[in-house]
């Protein structure tokens, strides 16, 4: 399913994240891995990529000294805003069930026998 290749692209460890950010405005390199202090160079240079390969977000080499390169998101890019946000949405208003969920799984898991 090609879908789900790109679902797990765009909503994978540092995705969300980068894409939070790039929402708000531009920025360079140095910035985003401010910005996401936990994701490593290596990560965040993957993650870049599939996001731009994607057609999500947009490498410009910026023709300063030195040579700058800022992300952007695209307008394919913002229309995952919306639906973004509904899922965060949902996450924090259902994060109370879903903790007593994994606590009642992991009582059971624990159990003898099992």
């Amino acid at each position: 399913m090609p879908h789900r290749e790109l679902l797990d692209q765009i909503l994978d460890k540092w995705s969300l994240s980068v894409l939070n950010e790039l929402c708000e405005r531009p920025c360079r390199f140095d910035e985003l891995r401010r910005a996401v202090p936990q994701v490593t160079q290596k990560s965040l240079t993957a993650t870049l990529r599939r996001l731009e390969r994607n057609g999500v977000i947009e490498r410009e080499v910026v023709s300063t000294r030195p040579v700058a390169v800022r992300y952007r998101i695209t307008a394919l890019g913002k229309t995952l805003r919306h639906p973004i946000d509904v899922l965060l949405a949902w996450a924090s208003r259902n994060m109370p069930a879903i903790a007593g969920a994994r606590e009642a799984f992991d009582a059971r898991e624990d159990e003898p026998g099992r």
